[in-house]
């Protein structure tokens, strides 16, 4: 099913406008229509359009200068003129200007709609391309180790079905990746890939996030805003960190998924859309239905089919495979000079504890990279980069001793992760930036991580 398209409609008759919305409406897509050029500017730099469909002459300004004024802006947006009046010299002209295509009226339904399926497909390559030349390889699930395997093989299973996927791991193991996996290996991957971390939006803020706003609904809302879950139509919606949905915005979503159906805020008709959702979370989703902080309903919802994620520390046999994608990554995207790794390298990296998991490596080769002179990255270079790691896997001995007392597997691992967390936050002499970064942690998660812990910050001295 062809994603939703938005359209700007520019044309000083009325009764032209009306015709050309009734049929974008009638094909399933939305419309917004405007008489003047003046206006069109204001509305192209507050919302975001697929396609400009403008009329070239009008009172005031023409299309022709609408079309300038847009490149001036460095706005984007596919824009198709079409004219009555249209000449071979205003047509090559308009396309040298940027126009995707030239019409002449009368339009038929038809030949507008090629027009609009052309201008989704061009931005969906320039997206793919920005993509492709931004991450360059980020995306891609790098290993062959047993855990690996069968993570693997189970994507491979459950992507092409419509079933509804738990991704389970904890920070840093690579939630997203998976998530992108299980897309591009179904039958949407054609269609968009819309993500939303839930631990990283305010909760006055998440419905609007997720079901879109009208302007106006709120003090703030100057302007028609599309949730997540409308951008997503007929693809896939990833929910990064489910577990930190408010209780209230839960049974909001739990609607959603029953009935396929979304209201923006201060709307008052339903928009359906079709989307498969994808939820992760590095906590564990049945101790917080048993503690009442995430609905049961809920639960059995979206946990049909988990997907684990091991942790660093149990994919050892990944770690050359790793450091040498991660190194040649980060050589394509700074125009370095690819760096190789000793052995001894690989057997420094394997002792560490990696509590930040894969987005932590990739910092640190990354960090070693950057500072590696002539040759390979040795073990030594290893050990002038890596955090604090006197004992086994590179755990502080204090942190071992304190994590080795009495009480549960549970309780000493919080009091390890604990006293890890202090002693890189005094290391970085309270500079969460540098801790975040360190760890490979985002900031929120890292004060998140805080306070489940119950680390003050503001009450931790500065090393003398």
């Amino acid at each position: 099913m062809p994603r939703k398209a938005h359209l700007l409609l520019v044309d000083d008759d009325p009764n032209t406008l009306a015709s050309l919305s009734r049929a974008f409406r009638l094909a399933g897509h939305e419309a917004t229509v405007c008489d003047n050029v003046a206006r069109a500017l204001d509305l192209v730099r507050s919302e975001a359009f697929d396609l400009i469909l403008s009329d070239v002459v009008m009172p005031g300004k023409t299309g022709i200068e609408f079309l300038e004024d847009l490149k001036k802006a460095g706005i984007k947006t596919p824009i198709v003129l079409v004219s009555g009046q249209a000449n071979i010299e205003m047509a090559v002209h308009a396309t040298k200007l940027g126009a995707m295509d030239f019409l002449e009226k009368p339009l038929s339904t038809d030949k507008l709609l090629v027009a609009l399926e052309n201008a989704m497909k061009l931005s969906r390559l320039q997206e793919e391309n920005r993509e492709l030349r931004d991450r360059l390889g980020k995306h891609e699930l790098v290993g062959s180790s047993p855990a690996m395997a069968k993570l693997l093989a189970q994507i491979a299973r459950v992507a092409p079905s419509e079933t509804r996927v738990c991704i389970l791991g904890e920070t840093g193991t690579g939630k997203e990746l998976v998530a992108r996996a299980v897309h591009e290996k179904s039958a949407r991957r054609e269609n968009a890939f819309v993500t939303l971390n839930c631990a990283a939006v305010p909760a006055e803020l998440i419905e609007s996030e997720l079901f879109g706003h009208e302007k106006g609904a709120f003090t703030g809302a100057a302007a028609k805003h599309l949730g997540k879950f409308e951008q997503a139509d007929s693809g896939t919606l990833f929910l990064d960190e489910i577990g930190d949905m408010p209780v209230a915005m839960q049974a909001k979503l739990l609607r959603v998924l029953e009935e396929g159906e979304v209201e923006r805020v201060g709307g008052d008709k339903p928009i359906r859309v079709n989307v498969r959702v994808l939820v992760a979370t590095h906590r564990n989703l049945e101790d917080l239905v048993k503690q009442n902080t995430f609905r049961r309903d809920l639960f059995h919802r979206i946990y049909v089919f988990p997907l684990l994620l091991p942790p660093l520390r149990e994919r050892l046999e990944d770690f050359p495979a790793l450091v040498e994608h991660f190194a040649r990554q980060v050589a394509g995207q700074n125009g370095w000079k690819e760096k190789s790794f000793a052995k001894d390298a690989i057997d420094e990296l394997r002792r560490y504890a990696w509590p930040g998991n894969i987005r932590e490596l990739r910092n640190v080769v990354e960090r070693l990279v950057l500072l590696a002179g002539e040759g390979p990255v040795g073990g030594g270079d290893v050990r002038l980069v890596l955090p604090e790691s006197g004992v086994g896997l590179g755990l502080a001995s204090g942190a071992v001793e304190a994590s080795s007392g009495s009480g549960t597997l549970a309780e000493r691992t919080e009091q390890f992760e604990r006293e890890v967390l202090l002693g890189e936050i005094r290391r970085q002499n309270l500079n969460m930036t540098n801790v975040a970064r360190a760890m490979g942690l985002e900031r929120s998660h890292l004060y998140k991580k805080c306070q489940q812990l119950g680390i003050d910050v503001q009450s931790i001295r500065k090393p003398e």
